[in-house]
């Protein structure tokens, strides 16, 4: 049976984000088997926290761009600490992205709208690719 829509509060927050649409429902369960693979591999309560933030926000980006998985979207009030952190996580990330192309002064900083993790060098030269002249 299909998981129920994600809550108001959720769409709000991805349409605040306005991530690119994925067209392709494979994109979106390849990022949750990541996610899930990443969950399993995760040391500490921190670490744990934060893959389940990532499962979280790739079902919850699945359901925005249109595609409901066999997953369930956990409770938000038995969860409130993981969506928490995912909301802060991610929303932090697409703010960091939109400042630092604001500092740099890039020609559209309207259409940066990004949030892979910004601590790894190579995945900031992906993204600055996406967003060069």
């Amino acid at each position: 049976m299909p998981s129920r829509p994600p809550s108001l509060l959720l769409s709000k927050w991805h349409k605040m984000l306005n991530l690119p649409r994925q067209a392709c429902p494979a994109w979106h369960r390849d990022r949750l088997l990541e996610e899930q693979i990443e969950l399993q591999q995760a040391k500490g309560t921190i670490a744990r926290l934060s893959e389940f933030s990532d499962i979280i926000f790739a079902i919850s980006r699945a359901h925005s761009n249109g595609y409901l998985f066999d997953r369930q979207l956990p409770p938000l009030r038995a969860n409130w600490h993981v969506y928490s952190y995912m909301f802060s996580k991610f929303t932090l990330r697409w703010s960091f992205y939109r400042t630092a192309a604001w500092l740099c002064r890039a020609p559209n900083v309207d259409g940066v709208r990004e949030v892979i993790n910004p601590a790894k060098d190579y995945k900031l030269a992906e993204v600055a690719g996406r967003h060069a002249d």
